[in-house]
């Protein structure tokens, strides 16, 4: 099969006669036969994916097609489908089947894209390696010793090994992002808001994205101009009018601005070879005529606390819907009514999302509820506030997107702090609310991918497309 670039290539073949999409979603199907190994994948939609696709070549012939024929797509396990399978990777919502699609997922169905299968990741999403998931962890394909990141580790490894050309996870830290990184592919956050979240099983419901991976930009503007948008089913989903991204060139002569937090740089915890990464692209910017300030974020060090406090806070609330009462696991060693849910909560919650429930409770509790969780969302403002004040006079914000690569699976499972510092750089598009966009950047001495992270200011994702297409262009 031959491998097309982007999918305006491979229409190309399929407007013509030359390709059918059955015969893509076969080659899909036969890449995650072969890579099952990588447990990337959940539940794989075999007959019904190739059934769509039959049903898209017709619409091909019919010359009625949408805007996404023949794009094949995972999603990952957090997303809602209508009568498919959602768990959020959890044994508490063993069994449960969703009564209805998400707005981003139905979007790719209306314009003829082709879903392929559910895709693993960290329990409801936390987590930076893709351990946390109770069907066991992904494995990065260039190396199944190691993480792919997380939480979307596994959308990240499906896109990253040609299991689908897309992938759609959530980004409530990094999770597109940082996997986006160590699996050498692209992973876009929007700005908050940008996409609708109907369907999108809460985390922390202030932080979280649909985003989308990809291992070009062309097919990341072409889906996220479908997906984003207003949606009456999303009262916090933004207004703003969508650009129509796919009829806009990508690449630009034009000159950038470039603010790089001196904090982000000089710091022991960053990877020589990712340091070294950043600063050899740093100097390329300059060699290409665009200035480069480094620039010191004063507000670095409560990045992290502001992200955990306030997320952990979210999730505790969200996440005490899965009682054992209505839908998915239930503890068979109860007495009562309360110790159902003490039972069935302890048994099908894994470890790393009752340590984040029991955090989040602590700091919605009255004794500590102004300690933390008020002075957390002032500190968020001041986040936020000073983040624009940088777009004001720089196009852009240049940092790793994480500060190592790949790391081994169960490295870092004993400590959770060292887990979390894997989000770093990550978190601050989230506190913010700003879009950011992982780029593949080079490799390491054991040739594990490095992402350089790109951030630009609110409904700003064509200049980050437009520099991101430049950057990785840069000798």
């Amino acid at each position: 099969m031959r491998r097309y670039t982007d999918l305006t290539e491979l229409q190309h073949d399929l407007f013509n006669g030359l390709q059918t999409c059955v015969a893509i979603v076969e080659d899909h199907l036969n890449k995650i036969e072969s890579k099952s190994h990588l447990n990337a994948f959940l539940t794989v939609y075999t007959d019904e994916a190739l059934e769509r696709a039959s049903f898209v070549d017709t619409k091909i012939k019919q010359g009625k097609a949408g805007k996404l024929a023949g794009l094949v797509v995972g999603i990952k396990d957090v997303l809602a489908y209508n009568n498919h399978p959602l768990q959020g990777s959890s044994k508490i919502l063993n069994g449960f089947i969703s009564q209805y699609t998400a707005t981003a997922v139905q979007r790719l169905l209306d314009e003829d894209a082709i879903i392929i299968g559910r895709q693993n990741c960290d329990e409801f999403a936390m987590g930076s390696s893709n351990e946390n998931s109770a069907f066991g962890p992904v494995l990065n394909d260039l190396d199944n010793s190691r993480v792919p990141g997380g939480s979307s580790g596994g959308s990240a490894v499906a896109v990253m090994a040609d299991m689908c050309r897309v992938s759609l996870g959530s980004d409530t830290g990094g999770s597109v992002r940082q996997p986006a990184s160590f699996c050498g592919v692209y992973g876009l956050k929007p700005t908050y808001s940008r996409i609708s979240r109907y369907g999108l099983i809460a985390y922390a419901s202030s932080f979280d994205c649909v985003g989308i991976f990809s291992k070009n930009l062309n097919d990341m503007v072409r889906v996220l101009e479908v997906i984003a948008g207003p949606d009456d089913f999303d009262s916090t989903v933004s207004q703003q009018p969508i650009e129509p991204y796919a009829n806009k060139p990508v690449k630009t002569n034009g000159k950038f601005r470039v603010a790089c937090f001196r904090e982000a740089i000089e710091t022991s915890g960053l990877q020589s070879e990712v340091k070294a990464t950043l600063e050899n692209k740093i100097q390329s910017l300059r060699n290409a005529g665009h200035e480069v300030e480094l620039i010191d974020f004063p507000l670095t060090q409560y990045l992290l606390p502001t992200y955990y406090i306030l997320a952990t806070a979210e999730a505790s609330s969200n996440l005490s819907r899965f009682d054992g009462v209505r839908y998915g696991y239930r503890s068979s060693q109860t007495h009562d009514l309360q110790s159902m849910y003490k039972k069935s909560r302890a048994e099908a919650f894994g470890k790393e999302v009752q340590r984040r429930i029991l955090l989040g409770t602590f700091v919605l509790s009255s004794s500590y509820y102004d300690a933390y969780y008020t002075k957390a969302q002032k500190v968020r403002r001041l986040i936020r506030d000073k983040t624009k004040e940088i777009f004001s006079t720089y196009d852009v914000i240049l940092t790793p997107t994480a500060p190592t690569t790949a790391f081994k699976l169960g490295e870092h499972s004993a400590n959770p702090v060292e887990m979390y510092l894997a989000d770093i750089y990550s978190v601050h598009a989230n506190v913010a609310g700003v879009p950011g966009i992982s780029v593949p950047s080079g490799h390491d001495k054991l040739g594990m991918p490095i992402g350089l992270q790109l951030m630009a200011n609110d409904f700003e994702e064509y200049k980050l497309f437009q520099f991101a297409e430049m950057l990785s262009n840069l000798q």
